[in-house]
């Protein structure tokens, strides 16, 4: 059986109404989306660990970190927008692009305490 494709999305939208730039507020002395980047990465499950923001901060410190950049459409930049539809519309994009994936990984980047033990154990339940 050949090994599965799998795909990590950070969605990390910039105009947050309750807590304002938490996708990149400091925590712990690092802005909150590095703890899933490199949890995201350092699990070393992913093809790809891809950050989908509209925000140009959110882009460059995801970027600094390691991640691959999306950058989502107006209309998915709203406080209405569904992950879902961020994620459906980000794998079209990849699909336009010659990628499909077998598992996608939706991570927040407000869940910082997340480690990449946590995530291998998660995706090894969801393969089965």
């Amino acid at each position: 059986m050949s090994e599965m494709s799998k795909v990590a999305i950070i969605p990390a939208r910039g105009g947050s109404v309750r807590l304002p730039r938490k996708n990149v507020i400091d925590f712990l002395g690092r802005p909150i989306i590095a703890f899933t980047i490199e949890a995201a990465l350092e699990c070393a499950l992913f093809d790809r660990v891809i950050v989908s923001t509209d925000d140009d901060e959110i882009e460059e410190v995801a970027r600094g970190f390691g991640a691959e950049i999306s950058r989502r459409p107006a209309e998915l930049a709203t406080a209405e927008a569904r992950v879902s539809d961020v994620c459906v519309a980000l794998l079209d994009e990849e699909e336009a692009a010659g990628r499909q994936y077998d598992i996608l990984t939706v991570l927040y980047a407000t869940a910082p305490l997340r480690t990449a033990e946590d995530i291998r154990g998660t995706t090894n339940l969801a393969e089965g």
